[in-house]
């Protein structure tokens, strides 16, 4: 999940080095900039209600699936682009005169649709809160020691809601009074903020109006072959394990074993997204595991395994494909951890050391710069304000999570919210510098402590809600960090920023659940031989139980296993690190390749062949396909994940596709 933050933007860099003095010398007039009460639209909060429930289900597919989410915050800039244009072409059309559409305003649409989408990607639903679940307790084992028969919370629209909107609004407000410090005095990039807005700025000039043409041209034809192609396939599905999605493209065995390709345009657009890295290293999980090590578990059964247990069993197969999953998530995210917070504290010292120098250089700034810092400054939010609703949150959120959970005790909640700010400052510090959201990974450490700490019959609860808890705060106010880049750079007031962000949070705490439910009653959430495996569920569930138990909780031989696969992990990040760049470049990401040891390698086929396109594309035509690959990507994910409403519907109504195209061994 995490290693997704690692991919590049190749495609922002060469059109920022082709246009940047073509935006510079086009950069508009202070004085130009609309006041930050016009910047947030009524047709802007349209446009990103839209996007934000598109791209809610899009994610929320991925979270159920893989749970491997790209990042997709370029995408939404590019589709906010296209909504408004045609919005205002139609209006042209028809005779009405419409308010020009500003780079402001794109940034506001963009910074709202993801704050929306971004509930559906971290609120939960696949992971921690899904944890929760009786079907999940099930999984893990009912006789599992530490797996307490209370630990569970069936999912609800009610309380899920009221759980995001008492946890996300306190992540906002945790760095608000730092964010000159963050953006100007430390000068961090923020490498995904700055690519989109390098591709907002593009958008608003001569040369770039006519290069959004031809990615809206892209996306639109791209997006209805998605949509048509996802129709058409439905016809074939109509059974277990039917359609062109169980295709046996490798042959039967292989197909068993889950190495096929099964035309999901949205994974293709993902891995198409994703670096050619990030999609490597996923295959070689799925070859080693499924290629590999299952089959010779599964070989072994009765000797490391009673042969009376089902697969599906923690103590059987499934036990293995969880723990050492869990093993490289671990070894992976510990290295990162320690990595970025040592380079946090290294870079704020340095920073204090050479403020001095600092403060004459800022005297050779060049004007566009100290034009957008004023007016970044300018537009100031109260410090007042900021550590006003943080408390006020804070003191609800105290209040309402230990009655919503009483395993997770008051005084818990009080010294996550009191050690947050510091949290959420190294956390968007490190993002600043690396591009890398480590939120997750603080999720975990909560996640072990909590478990510890509140014992054998509150253990489970206490871990997960804790790391909903601290994860929510600590990514939810790196984001905005993020953002603010963006709006630095597009002159876009923080104040409007701040406002969109909160309405996207607010608009994404009622949307997620509504699409979470769509699935979990339209599919069969988490069924570990199904299409929506939800397997981060089971992972974190499992990691709370080894907090609560320890490595008793362990099938046989799975310690031995789990020490080396974590040691491999760590191996694998020293020498991405201290080898030379042309070595360490090919060194495979184990955050990624831990995803298909649970999975299976299908999604990972589809995400190389996005990759194979990308490489092909390059090859053939660099220029135009650092142009398009956005576009197109988006209009693949988008056209496969808009259908997902109608088939959603679909099977809720019981309307059962007529055909069941399978494939058997011939006699």
């Amino acid at each position: 999940m995490d290693s997704v933050n690692k991919e590049e933007h190749p495609e922002i860099e060469s059109f920022e080095m082709e246009d940047k003095e073509e935006i510079r010398t086009e950069a508009e007039d202070m004085n130009r900039v609309a006041p930050w009460t016009r910047q947030i639209t009524i047709r802007g909060l349209f446009a990103s209600v839209v996007i934000g429930i598109i791209y809610s289900v899009i994610v929320m597919k991925l979270n159920l699936t893989t749970g491997l989410v790209p990042n997709l915050n370029v995408s939404a800039a590019l589709l906010a682009f296209v909504f408004i244009r045609s919005w205002t072409k139609l209006l042209q059309k028809a005779g009405i005169v419409s308010a020009p559409f500003t780079r402001q305003e794109n940034t506001i649409i963009q910074t709202c649709a993801v704050a929306c989408y971004s509930i559906a990607v971290g609120g939960g639903f696949g992971s921690y809160l899904l944890g929760l679940n009786r079907k999940t307790y099930e999984q893990a084992g009912v006789d599992t020691e530490g797996n307490s028969p209370g630990s569970t919370k069936e999912p609800a629209i009610g309380w899920m809601t009221g759980f995001l909107f008492v946890t996300s609004f306190v992540g906002l407000l945790a760095l608000v009074p730092l964010r000159k410090i963050m953006i100007i005095d430390y000068k961090l990039t923020y490498p995904s903020g700055t690519a989109t807005a390098v591709l907002i700025n593009g958008f608003h000039t001569p040369k770039g109006d006519k290069m959004a043409k031809k990615q809206v041209h892209g996306f639109m034809k791209l997006f209805s072959f998605s949509f048509l192609w996802g129709f058409f396939q439905w016809f074939y599905s109509g059974g277990d394990q039917c359609g062109f999605s169980q295709f046996p493209t490798f042959g039967l065995q292989a197909w068993k074993n889950s190495f096929y390709f099964d035309f999901s345009m949205t994974y293709i657009g993902a891995g198409m997204i994703c670096s050619h890295l990030v999609n490597l290293s996923l295959l070689l999980g799925a070859v080693i595991s499924w290629g590999i090590m299952w089959p010779l578990i599964k070989g072994l059964k009765g000797e490391w395994f009673p042969e009376s247990l089902s697969e599906s069993s923690m103590r059987s197969l499934n036990g293995y494909k969880v723990f050492i999953s869990i093993s490289l998530i671990l070894g992976d995210g510990l290295y990162n951890f320690l990595k970025i917070l040592f380079f946090t504290v290294a870079n704020i010292r340095a920073q204090m050391k050479n403020k001095r120098i600092k403060a004459i250089d800022d005297q050779n700034r060049v004007h566009d710069d100290l034009r957008r810092n004023e007016f970044f400054v300018r537009e100031s939010i109260p410090f007042w304000i900021a550590c006003t609703g943080y408390a006020f949150f804070s003191v609800i959120s105290i209040i309402v999570i230990p009655l919503m959970f009483p395993d997770l005790k008051w005084y818990y909640v009080v010294v996550a919210y009191v050690l947050a700010p510091s949290l959420s400052f190294c956390n968007a510090y490190g993002a600043g510098l690396t591009d890398m959201n480590m939120a997750y990974n603080y999720g975990k450490v909560a996640l072990f402590v909590l478990a510890s700490v509140a014992g054998k019959e509150n253990g489970i609860v206490a871990g997960l809600v804790g790391c909903g808890l601290i994860k929510s705060i600590v990514s939810i106010s790196s984001d905005l960090m993020h953002d603010f880049k963006t709006g630095h750079l597009t002159l876009t007031s923080p104040r409007s920023m701040l406002l969109s962000q909160a309405i996207g949070t607010a608009i994404g705490c009622v949307v997620a659940p509504l699409t979470f439910f769509l699935f979990y009653k339209a599919f069969n959430v988490g069924d570990p031989n199904g299409e929506y495996k939800a397997p981060y569920a089971i992972i974190y569930r499992n990691m709370a139980i080894l907090g609560v138990e320890g490595f008793s909780a362990l099938p046989h031989h799975c310690l031995q296993l789990c020490y080396g696969f974590f040691a491999f992990a760590i191996a694998a990040n020293l020498l991405r690190d201290f080898s030379p760049k042309k070595i360490g470049k090919w060194v495979p990401l184990p955050m990624a390749m831990a995803v298909p040891f649970l999975v299976g390698a299908y999604f990972a086929i589809d995400m190389c062949v996005g990759s194979l396109v990308v490489f092909i594309w390059h090859k053939l035509n660099s220029r135009r396909a650092a142009l398009m690959i956005p576009a197109v990507a988006s209009g693949l994910i988008c056209g496969d994940g808009l259908w997902i409403l109608p088939s959603s519907i679909l099977a809720l109504a019981k309307i059962r596709p007529p055909i069941c195209m399978s494939f058997l061994a011939a006699k």
